[in-house]
């Protein structure tokens, strides 16, 4: 991956402003962050940044997912990719930004947003709040700070001083040491009889198959596969997955999942053409559900159930120990969840155009749906 270079002064945090020591008081093996600096280029960042994205369990964290990002998503954007390093010179952490001018305004925003259903730190968890104060008190080049989907366990807006924008569902399935069983046991009856009954059905009546993508001759169809199934489930125009931009960076991205053996793109087969797909990925011990297609005309058999079943069942016998349904709150998720992680969007001002811009944005939160999107779009 190549990328525009950026600046390589170092920023020194002043000793006043011991970054971490809150959090260095309840946990001291991880050393408070003392000073930032700037990268050459994304490249030079790519050792230590998939160390950290693997510490971090978050698969949207990756070199790999910044790096196709980049050449997607990237013109126009300044980079800002910054090490935190502790005490003793190691880089704990990576503040993947970049700037991106709306008007005259300079707006911070984490690398691989918009598809990424999780951004923030790339750091493990322990390290978090370092980073946070560390990015607090480094000379801030933005007038807006536009932090999006965070992980909704931590309370970011009082972390950043900032304020919270938006808040999303992200559920999950806890099933570490779990058997298939023991997970359906603590379901209700009736969702139990459904997943067994319309799979049985389904076998018995039109030789459901299902298939995993582990060849990488066979990716480019079958990623067509799964985008034409969303586009005839979405046949409303209500989701834009897949649309433009998107599917060529998500051709990209799989092409680079498979190599790392990331990819699960399953797909249910009847006589040997596809009626669902399921696109996700399995990294940093979790199974990652992004996106679903499926054929409308098998609804009435709930195709859709029997395989996000299928593939529950599949990661639960390898042994995952979190099955992420990632973000929406759609019920057929509640279905399936154990608990709701959540995600936080948080924007942190900078100076009069700044705040102007932020207030615009929580006066947008007051209105419909539709006229709120339109207006905390314009941070973005």
């Amino acid at each position: 991956m190549t990328s525009p270079a950026v600046g390589t002064q170092r920023l020194y945090l002043p000793a006043s402003c011991d970054a971490g020591h809150a959090v260095q008081a309840a946990q001291p093996q991880s050393p408070a962050i003392v000073r930032i600096e700037p990268a050459g280029d994304l490249a030079s960042l790519r050792d230590v940044w998939t160390e950290l994205a693997q510490r971090s369990g978050n698969l949207f964290a990756t070199w790999e997912w910044a790096g196709v990002w980049w050449r997607h998503y990237g013109e126009g954007a300044d980079p800002l990719p910054l090490a935190c390093l502790d005490a003793h010179g190691r880089t704990v952490a990576i503040l993947a930004l970049c700037i991106e001018r709306v008007g005259p305004m300079r707006v911070a925003r984490f690398i691989g947003h918009g598809p990424a259903d999780e951004l923030g730190p790339v750091c493990a968890a322990a390290d978090v709040e370092d980073a946070v104060a560390a990015l607090q008190r480094a000379p801030q080049r933005w007038n807006v700070l536009l932090a999006e989907r965070l992980p909704g366990t931590r309370a970011w807006a009082r972390a950043l001083a900032g304020t919270e924008l938006h808040h999303e569902a992200s559920p999950v399935v806890d099933v570490a040491g779990l058997t298939w069983d023991e997970y359906l046991a603590g379901r209700s009856s009736n969702f139990r009889s459904q997943v067994r009954r319309k799979e049985r059905k389904l076998v018995r009546e039109h030789g459901l198959e299902y298939r995993l993508c582990d060849d990488r001759h066979r990716l480019e169809a079958d990623m067509g596969t799964l985008f034409d199934l969303h586009r005839r489930r979405w046949e409303d125009g209500d989701s834009d997955a897949f649309d433009g931009a998107r599917a060529a960076f998500h051709r990209d991205f799989a092409a680079l999942a498979l190599e790392r053996g990331w990819l699960r793109l399953w797909l249910a087969e009847i006589e040997g053409r596809a009626v669902a797909a399921w696109y996700g990925f399995r990294y940093g011990g979790s199974e990652w559900y992004y996106q679903f297609g499926r054929d409308p005309e098998w609804d009435r058999s709930s195709i859709g159930l029997v395989l996000l079943a299928h593939t529950l069942r599949e990661a639960i016998g390898d042994g995952v120990d979190r099955y992420r349904l990632l973000r929406g709150g759609e019920p057929y998720k509640d279905r399936f969840a154990t608990s709701d992680l959540g995600l936080v969007t948080v924007a942190v001002p900078r100076g009069p155009s700044g705040r102007a811009a932020v207030s615009a944005a929580r006066v947008a939160l007051r209105l419909p749906a539709g006229a709120r999107r339109r207006v905390t779009m314009r941070l973005g």
